[in-house]
């Protein structure tokens, strides 16, 4: 259960930073709104994740995927791109994830 509250987690955190570049300096309720609220979820989930997932394990799969989802929106609803070494940076986080969910043997005391 604790990975569905970290990927409730990361879906809300990608939802508010999204909103975060519509609220064009918290002057549009609306998406300052989505912002607020989708931060708030961000939070709360993740301490439910951090019942029984530890801290660090918890902020490098939250961050990391965050990064590489947040990129993938900027490029499809802003048309932001991406150069070579970004898209490499970014294939070494979701790498970096992977480590950590396969190999990783932290568990939390």
């Amino acid at each position: 259960m604790s990975y569905l509250y970290l990927a409730l987690a990361i879906i809300a955190e990608v939802i508010a930073t999204s909103s975060l570049r519509a609220t064009e300096e918290f002057t549009k309720p609306l998406p300052t709104f989505v912002m607020v609220v989708g931060y708030g979820l961000a939070f709360y989930f993740m301490t439910m994740a951090l019942r029984t997932i530890p801290l660090g394990i918890t902020y490098a799969v939250w961050s990391g995927l965050g990064i590489v989802l947040i990129s993938i929106i900027g490029i499809i609803f802003y048309n932001e791109r991406l150069d070579l070494a970004a898209t490499i940076g970014m294939g070494l986080i979701v790498l970096g994830v992977l480590v950590i969910h396969l190999f990783s043997k932290v568990v939390r005391h």
